[in-house]
C-alpha cells in the first residue's frame, strides 16, 4: 500500500519537541484517532505492540503499528523528529522519521503486507534523505503524498 493511501495531510507533523519514545507513540496517537476508535485505544495498541518488540526498522527509522478493533481502514501518520529518540534500534541509530500505523483487528495477512511495503519505501535513502532535509511541512507532505517516482525492480524475463 503506497504511502498516499495510508496518509493525508493532517496526519503528518514535524515534532519540535518529541521527548522519548512513549511521547512520540503519544504524539502520533492522536492523528490515528477516528469517530469511532479514540486516540487513548490506538496508543494502547502502538504501546502495547512497542512493548514487545522495538518497531525501528533502522537508518533512523521506525514504524509502531498495533491492530485496533473498529477501525475500518489502516491509518498511517508520519512525524518527523527535530531531536531523534532512542526506539531501541538494533543498528543503534536513533530514530527521527516515524510511521505509525493503525490497523484493522482482524487484517493479519493484509497487515504484513503494508509493513513490508512501508519498509521497503523507507529502506531507500534518497527517499530518506528527501524527507530530513524537506524544509518544511509543506514540502515534508509534498514529498510523502506525491506518487514515487523511483523506478521499478528490473524483473527479469525469460525468451
Amino acid at each position: 500500500m503506497p504511502l498516499q493511501q495510508l496518509l493525508d495531510g493532517d496526519r503528518i507533523a514535524i515534532l519540535n519537541t518529541p521527548g522519548d519514545r512513549d511521547a512520540v507513540i503519544d504524539a502520533a496517537a492522536p492523528r490515528l484517532a477516528t469517530a469511532a476508535v479514540d486516540a487513548a485505544t490506538i496508543g494502547a495498541s502502538l504501546h502495547a505492540r512497542e512493548q514487545l518488540a522495538s518497531t525501528a526498522i533502522g537508518h533512523g527509522v521506525a514504524i509502531p503499528h498495533g491492530r485496533v478493533g473498529g477501525l475500518a481502514t489502516t491509518r498511517g501518520a508520519f512525524l518527523r523528529l527535530a531531536e531523534p529518540v532512542d526506539f531501541g534500534a538494533a543498528d543503534g541509530q536513533p530514530v527521527d522519521l516515524v510511521l505509525a500505523m493503525a490497523v484493522p483487528e482482524h487484517s493479519l495477512q493484509e497487515h504484513l503486507q503494508q509493513l513490508a511495503e512501508v519498509a521497503e519505501q523507507f529502506a531507500d535513502a534518497a527517499f530518506r534523505e528527501r524527507l530530513r532535509t524537506a524544509v518544511d511541512l509543506a514540502e515534508l507532505r509534498r514529498c510523502l503524498l506525491q506518487p514515487s517516482t523511483r523506478p521499478l525492480s528490473p524483473k527479469t524475463t525469460t525468451a
